[in-house]
């Protein structure tokens, strides 16, 4: 693979701000508000500086009926990612909030910090029936300010208190400041943990996923988590074809020597804001391979940059599609990967938590 170009000085993923425009928002006419005068009165806004913004939502738990999915219901602690993944298929949902999926969405976050509590109320519910809960489905639950917040520990601590499955995908290796309450938590079966990796070379992370850890972070904190009883899965995702595809054996024989016995793949997905995002990231860094790349991926969804349908959205078809999904194959076959699944999480402990504060007499 030829090198690729440097990062930009910004050291963010998205070349630029995508403007919002699905829901009405693409222009903004002056009327009259703070916001015309904004850069007059407080100076010229530095854009890539990270601000974050505290939510107070009514809810935590958010449900869903995707078939594509192995789970019916998410927390979410925070909206937007620091890690600056240009290829987030997440980028999009900034757009509700008038915010661009570009740099607004590593730079301007929210955080919910009472997650914890509102989920105790949940659970607490007399209809309330458990299932896994995933975490990281939308935004990385540990994300640079999960340092401060917190907030994914404390969900956490609620999860080992009530003993509620939890599904936990990541790209940080901040996951191992969990470890303490992961390995108890594993013991009971309450647990598994997801960590992507898409590629093995660190120059090529740092233009995909600029502010995430390394691949021998990632790799490392799947070994120790494994070595600590926890269900550890490797996820290559996103395959990007012509850019990363070349490091699906490798990742899998690097995983495999971590003890870690699990894994997955999932190609490139460009929904909505991210394909221009995508293709512009492509033309900055990889140029003489742009259009090889994206000829690839529309072979793959149906002659479309990005196939939204449930059922499919998740499948990538033809005969690229094919070639990856047997090299993965026989990889994990000669590996010793996914012999053996990790026993499903168990419901069957679970209590609901007390809302008075008193401790219980049994």
């Amino acid at each position: 693979m030829g090198m690729p170009q440097q990062a930009s000085a910004n050291s963010r993923g998205a070349p630029f701000n995508a403007v919002p425009s699905r829901f009405g928002l693409a222009e903004r006419e002056a009327d009259g508000d703070w916001r015309d005068v904004e850069e007059l009165v407080d100076g010229p806004a530095d854009k890539l500086r990270t601000s974050v913004t505290e939510e107070h939502p009514r809810s935590i738990l958010s449900f869903n009926t995707s078939p594509d999915i192995p789970f019916d219901r998410s927390v979410n602690a925070y909206r937007g990612c620091e890690h600056g993944c240009v290829y987030c298929f997440a980028r999009p949902s900034h757009a509700f909030h008038d915010l661009s999926p570009g740099l607004d969405f590593e730079t301007r976050l929210f955080a919910k910090p009472q997650a914890a509590r509102l989920l105790r109320e949940t659970l607490a519910k007399p209809g309330y029936r458990p299932a896994p809960i995933a975490m990281g489905t939308n935004t990385d639950p540990y994300q640079p300010i999960e340092t401060r917040y917190r907030i994914t520990r404390q969900v956490l601590e609620l999860c080992l208190e009530t003993r509620h499955p939890v599904m936990i995908t990541t790209k940080s290796d901040r996951v191992l400041r969990d470890l303490d309450l992961l390995a108890e938590m594993a013991k009971l079966g309450l647990v598994g943990v997801g960590i992507s990796v898409t590629s093995l070379d660190p120059a090529l992370s740092r233009l995909l996923e600029p502010r995430a850890a390394s691949p021998a972070k990632r790799l490392d904190a799947l070994e120790r988590l494994a070595n600590a009883g926890v269900p550890a899965h490797v996820l290559i995702a996103p395959v990007i074809p012509a850019i990363t595809d070349e490091y699906i054996e490798a990742i899998l024989e690097a995983a495999a020597k971590g003890a870690v016995r699990s894994a997955s793949w999932i190609f490139l997905r460009l929904p909505h804001e991210v394909a221009p995002l995508f293709r512009e990231w492509l033309e900055t860094h990889f140029s003489d391979r742009a259009a090889k790349v994206m000829a690839i991926v529309r072979d793959v969804r149906g002659g479309r940059d990005n196939d939204p349908r449930f059922g499919s959205r998740m499948k990538p078809d033809g005969v690229w599609a094919e070639l990856y999904r047997r090299r993965f194959r026989i990889a994990c076959q000669r590996l010793g990967i996914n012999t053996q699944r990790h026993a499903p999480l168990d419901c069957s402990q679970f209590r609901k938590p007390d809302l008075t504060g008193q401790l219980s007499l049994l």
